[in-house]
């Protein structure tokens, strides 16, 4: 009984130096400094995306222009100024990073959403936080929403991380 009372202890403390260990190494700092540099890459991006609050939404807009934006187009442009490469339509975004759930959305995270008359996948927007959206869409142009709003929560299809 005292052999196995000894194993125990000998087990729970080398448990415990493996994670002196750890942390001597820095490995939770590490992951620390990343997660840090994201919400400074989702603060960068949603800056971008505040300067053009107000600007027209027009469908089909060229990407790389700033005087119109669809959805997609938006989310584009304000990524790439911040390094970060997205495909031209809101279904393509749709496949990049990897999936989140709508309980765990962090700043940055791309939003999807249906729309009325068309199939899947066809609106896009940035989580900013507080259950907030920043996107451009219809007659508001580029504006803030509420996510939990009727009209986004009935329309949610799922959420991307690609920061």
């Amino acid at each position: 009984m005292q052999q196995a009372k000894t194993s125990i202890a000998k087990v729970i403390l080398a448990g415990l130096c493996m994670s002196l260990l750890w942390l001597g190494l820095g490995f939770t700092e590490t992951s620390h400094a990343a997660e840090t540099a994201a919400v400074s890459k989702a603060d960068k991006i949603i800056s971008a995306g505040k300067k053009y609050l107000g600007v027209k939404y027009k469908f089909g807009a060229p990407a790389g222009v700033t005087y119109a934006f669809d959805c997609s187009s938006f989310t584009q442009f304000i990524y790439k100024r911040n390094g970060i490469s997205l495909p031209r339509t809101a279904k393509s975004q749709a496949t990049r990073g990897h999936a989140v759930s709508k309980a765990n959305l962090k700043k940055g995270d791309l939003v999807f959403f249906k729309v009325k008359g068309r199939s899947g996948i066809a609106h896009v927007a940035v989580y900013v936080g507080n259950n907030k959206i920043l996107h451009t869409y219809g007659k508001g142009g580029v504006t803030y929403s509420n996510l939990n709003s009727a009209h986004w929560k009935k329309n949610y299809i799922k959420a991307r991380r690609v920061i």
